[in-house]
């Protein structure tokens, strides 16, 4: 079944992802020419967005929820081996289709171009075409610094990682960072976090615990986290409290 399509989108000015994504340089002009091939996409949790392989006819920007990139082994074994969050970039201009799955793990609303159409915008708006650029290359270095987190950190420093990448990229935080404490609802169940973070659910389970036991963390049920103090998740992370992060 075809994803509905938003009659009643936001719009680009208050768009929650403005600043971060593809079409953050772009004028009034250039955002009056977007808005003539953009629509918005409704996904529910569990709704396939893209098929590996499979001819895109679209490329647009994550607005609200969060997705997971999964390739299939040829003996059905799959991975999950990336996560979209606000503001991510789905599909390759100049591509006609994508190498992973894509779906959706909470309630999506995805920003759509129509592909043929943005292409040509990319060609006649060069800073459209290196802002990709640039979101590509951060794309490459979180890939790089994911592996030294599935590599070489603790249980500890992988949930706390995960937790607070997630956090910071919730479209509140994005546009208007607040002091305090930051509260988010965690889009992942502790099996996709414990598939993801190549941990089995008890470690998950019991790290999640262990972080909340020591105020790291407060928990309302199994998803609604606030994190006190980011400074301290960070250091639980193994990153650096001053700026340095995954993105």
């Amino acid at each position: 079944m075809d994803a509905p399509v938003l009659n009643n989108g936001p719009t680009c000015s208050d768009c929650p992802i403005r600043h971060r994504a593809v079409c953050a340089r772009c004028d009034v002009d250039e955002l009056e020419q977007l808005e003539k091939i953009k629509y918005y996409r409704s996904f529910e949790a569990g709704q396939t967005i893209v098929w590996s392989d499979d001819k895109m006819d679209f490329v647009g920007s994550v607005v609200t929820g969060i997705a997971t990139l999964t390739q299939a082994m040829e003996d059905g074994r799959t991975q999950m081996v990336g996560l979209l969050l606000p503001s991510d970039f789905v599909g390759r201009p100049g591509r006609d289709g994508s190498p992973y799955d894509v779906v959706a793990t909470s309630d999506v609303v995805m920003c759509c171009f129509r592909k043929r159409p943005f292409e040509q915008m990319m060609q006649e708006t060069p800073h459209i075409a290196q802002r990709l650029l640039e979101m590509t290359l951060d794309e490459l270095d979180a890939a790089r610094e994911w592996m030294l987190v599935l590599g070489r950190k603790t249980a500890r420093e992988k949930i706390a990682s995960l937790l607070s990448i997630i956090a910071r990229r919730d479209p509140q935080q994005m546009n208007a960072p607040r002091p305090g404490a930051v509260v988010f609802d965690l889009p992942l169940t502790r099996e996709a976090m414990a598939d993801y973070l190549g941990l089995t659910l008890e470690t998950v389970s019991r790290q999640i615990s262990a972080l909340r036991r020591d105020g790291v963390i407060a928990l309302e049920g199994k998803r609604h986290v606030t994190v006190p103090d980011m400074r301290r998740l960070l250091d639980e992370a193994g990153d650096d409290s001053d700026g340095g992060h995954l993105n």
